[in-house]
């Protein structure tokens, strides 16, 4: 390059190439960007696939078991309820072997409190 001798000319020559290498270096980046980026968009998609599959397999499993516990507490309750119904036609049935074994368990209990 030659000079010319105008340091007005010069300084704007230099401005320009300085502008064209950073207009060219930015092309070149958006390029190596958008070039690495269509490279790794399956491998993310595959992840973000792989993530969803994921979260919809915990949220199968958590309302599965939601779903049991609901069954096995109502069963529980219904267990629960046969248990006081069959107690009450016990008693009902028969009041003085009822009393026997209750002054029984008092008597044990009443015997396992006082040793402590």
């Amino acid at each position: 390059m030659e000079a010319s001798g105008n340091p007005q000319l010069d300084s704007a020559n230099t401005g320009n190439r300085i502008a064209d290498t950073v207009d060219r270096t930015s092309t070149g980046a958006h390029e190596a960007i958008d070039k690495v980026s269509d490279t790794a968009r399956p491998a993310v998609d595959r992840l973000a696939s792989g993530a969803h599959r994921a979260v919809d397999t915990v949220a199968g499993a958590a309302t599965q078991a939601n779903q049991t516990v609901v069954t096995k507490g109502s069963q529980l309750k219904n267990a629960e309820v046969q248990f006081v119904e069959d107690c009450r036609s016990y008693v009902r049935s028969n009041p003085a072997a009822t009393v026997g074994m209750a002054v029984c368990a008092g008597f044990i209990l009443g015997r396992l409190w006082r040793s402590r």
